[in-house]
């Protein structure tokens, strides 16, 4: 997609309408999580009092963690929406991160504590009386739960939200415990079995593994774990689709926040490219990548030898890296023949040795062609 036709600050309006857009949808469907989950805990608690019932307690505990996420949902989302300051030049979108990380801790301690209640009632067990009402409440709430649940997750994903997915996904989960409340509730009028503190160990830790999943989905953009969605690929793909551009190398992706990303690519050209096609080339390639997928990217040079004398000696390294497993791409290759100096890049497995592998390589072009200095430059691949 190219956006020449859309005068630029008009492109910046329609992100920023988008922004608010999507920021808008967030609170909105928060709004209808806290409402829903209210009522919930409301009824479970009435009805667990009532009938002297560990699990429906517990599970009435764990829908009022649901309520929180959500509030911490949208505060979350008001604070990531800030401008950018002088402090935080890069904004304040992984604020959306933290609350998803927060929502983890919650959901963790609430499992924790839930579980620990559980097995006191497993040790002490106390004979719950259930009755047509709290069945009618505990069927009614699996309902409500599955609606809630799916509600969040299409959302999320339409807005992009991992907060909203994440209390999406627990509120599926959330109506498969409360069938196990229904389980124990049936167990105990049809065959006068008490397994009601074994049904709440079940759901405390079913709220602990959820918590767990939450926190991993959390921490990784924190961290910085490779995208593997595919958006390196398709960005690959897109630049190197522009004329004169003879390949796209060393995507460096920095996640931000949902709204905001920053990027790095190298791309090869010819070397007798003009300094000015140059600068036209790359600021049409950074306007259009940031139109299209929201990266803020910086776009860097690789020379590629225009006539065809050195391919020989390409395909000789190229021949060499086929002996080494651990090298994944050779990209950046020029010959400076007035230097008589040899530059390229190695990608590499990130559990290789890479001043074995870069010895290795240089050791062997130099018995084939040493006339010449090779300065070689080790890569990962951060975006698959």
């Amino acid at each position: 997609m190219r956006w020449e036709g859309k005068p630029k600050m008009e492109r910046e309006q329609d992100i920023s309408r988008d922004v608010k857009r999507r920021e808008r949808g967030i609170v909105y469907a928060s709004i209808v999580g806290i409402l829903g989950n209210v009522v919930l805990v409301a009824f479970k608690l009435l009805v667990g009092f009532m009938a002297s019932s560990i699990a429906i307690i517990l599970d009435a505990v764990n829908n009022a963690t649901d309520v929180l996420s959500s509030v911490i949902t949208i505060v979350g989302t008001k604070l990531a929406g800030r401008r950018a300051s002088r402090q935080y030049p890069f904004g304040f979108g992984r604020m959306e991160y933290m609350t998803s990380l927060a929502i983890a801790i919650i959901i963790l301690v609430a499992g924790g504590i839930s579980l620990w209640e559980a097995i006191i009632k497993v040790i002490w067990p106390a004979d719950p009386d259930y009755s047509t009402f709290t069945l009618i409440v505990i069927v009614a709430s699996i309902f409500v739960k599955i609606f809630i649940g799916i509600y969040l997750k299409r959302r999320g994903r339409t807005l992009k939200s991992g907060a909203l997915t994440a209390s999406g996904v627990d509120s599926n989960n959330d109506a498969i415990l409360t069938g196990g409340t229904l389980v124990a509730a049936l167990a105990a009028l049809i065959w006068k079995v008490n397994i009601d503190g074994a049904i709440g160990v079940i759901i405390s830790l079913f709220v602990l593994k959820s918590g767990c999943d939450i926190l991993r989905d959390a921490v990784n953009p924190i961290l910085g774990a490779r995208c593997d969605n595919g958006l390196g690929k398709r960005l690959k793909g897109f630049i190197s689709a522009y004329e004169g551009v003879l390949g796209t190398y060393d995507v460096i992706l920095d996640d931000f926040g949902p709204n905001e990303m920053i990027g790095a690519a190298h791309i090869e050209v010819d070397d007798d490219m003009r300094a000015s096609r140059i600068h036209e080339l790359t600021r049409r390639i950074s306007e259009d990548v940031y139109q299209e997928f929201r990266i803020i990217i910086t776009i860097g040079i690789y020379a590629a030898n225009t006539h065809d004398r050195y391919k020989p000696m390409r395909r000789t390294l190229h021949e060499i890296a086929e002996e080494y497993p651990d090298i994944l791409q050779i990209h950046g290759f020029y010959v400076d023949e007035e230097r008589k100096l040899v530059t390229f890049d190695l990608v590499v497995e990130f559990k290789a040795d890479n001043d074995a592998v870069r010895a290795g390589v240089v050791e062997r072009m130099k018995r084939a062609y040493p006339e010449y200095e090779y300065n070689v430059l080790i890569d990962a691949d951060y975006v698959g």
